[in-house]
């Protein structure tokens, strides 16, 4: 069996308001949520085998330069959907903005920054 990636861990400003447009964006659930690493608090969102764990570390995060441009920062998180206009529209409903949009073999997509600066692709196989 191959191996399967089971969840990614991101530093938020709050988890729990980023849980909340997620779960109103794509369609997830809070699975858990609770004390964390150095006093810090984490929230995990998604589905039953796979989630993204949104931790706030007990001090104030700080925000440091572009991912792009360091050596195993995180450039983008993709997420398949089934139909990319509604989660466009559930995007900026979000209060964010999508950008560079594209259709591509085999799919369409398109990217936004959420507002703690993450980038999503989204991404949809009308064929799958």
């Amino acid at each position: 069996m191959p191996a399967t990636l089971e969840h990614a861990n991101f530093t938020v400003t709050d988890p729990h308001a980023t849980a909340a447009w997620m779960e109103s964006v794509f369609g997830w659930r809070t699975r858990w949520q609770g004390e964390a690493k150095a006093g810090g608090l984490s929230v995990h969102v998604g589905e039953d085998d796979t989630y993204l764990a949104l931790y706030r570390p007990a001090g104030t995060p700080v925000t440091g330069p572009s991912s792009y441009d360091t050596v195993g920062g995180l450039n983008h998180v993709a997420v398949v959907v089934n139909d990319l206009s509604t989660t466009e529209k559930a995007v900026r409903g979000a209060g964010f903005e999508p950008h560079s949009h594209a259709d591509y073999e085999p799919g369409e997509r398109f990217y936004f920054h959420d507002d703690n600066g993450i980038e999503f692709e989204v991404v949809c196989y009308p064929e799958r």
